[in-house]
């Protein structure tokens, strides 16, 4: 996931018992199709080619058992380490805070809610009868994307939807060397945590 054409759409699939997403590049093109392993105590997600899942990709593994703190590493097909993401714990609970770290162990970008009251609103708009249904249209979470110094990267917004199935990444600089491939994949991950969270 190299020299991608930005904005990507992450879409997910609500046919299917699993987690399952398809990510599409800026001209519609299919890049990447994300499954999420179903009733696994530890967190292990496969990254194909395409909706075919006839390639593995990429893999991204919890370093421990279901943890509220645990780190996902990102290796890809051949197993070689790519850096990991963490969620920030307690700092996580009210804004979502997650780090990612490269191959070396060092942090390399920042990704932080932009706005918590929204999530805040989502959720109990939710607890409504039939208006919850429509939730997904008024309440849309972003979240930016930085390096350690501030410079603002990426940002991934969720789209007005239905069940918050749609996501879109838009760039905001340029990449440095290896960021785009661990900001892709750290996105996959945390976009699969928070849906979850609610």
């Amino acid at each position: 996931m190299k020299n991608l054409q930005f904005p990507l759409q992450f879409t997910f699939k609500i046919s299917t018992l699993s987690n399952d997403f398809i990510v599409k590049d800026a001209n519609g093109i299919t890049v990447s199709y994300i499954k999420q392993k179903m009733f696994k105590f530890i967190e292990d997600i496969s990254v194909y080619n395409d909706d075919s899942k006839s390639e593995v990709y990429y893999k991204i593994k919890a370093d421990r058992w279901l943890d509220f703190s645990a780190a996902y590493n990102m290796t890809d097909r051949f197993g070689k380490a790519l850096g990991k993401i963490a969620r920030k714990g307690w700092a996580s609970i009210w804004k979502a805070r997650y780090e990612i770290y490269d191959e070396n162990n060092t942090q390399d970008l920042l990704i932080q809610e932009e706005n918590p009251w929204v999530k805040v609103l989502d959720t109990l708009l939710c607890e409504i009868p039939l208006l919850g249904i429509v939730s997904g249209y008024f309440f849309n979470p972003a979240y930016i994307v930085t390096r350690p110094d501030g410079t603002p990267v990426a940002r991934l917004s969720k789209e007005p939807s239905f069940w918050g199935r749609k996501f879109t990444v838009n760039t905001l600089s340029k990449f440095e060397n290896g960021e785009e491939e661990r900001l892709v994949l750290g996105l996959m991950m945390m976009i699969l945590l928070e849906r979850r969270r609610g």
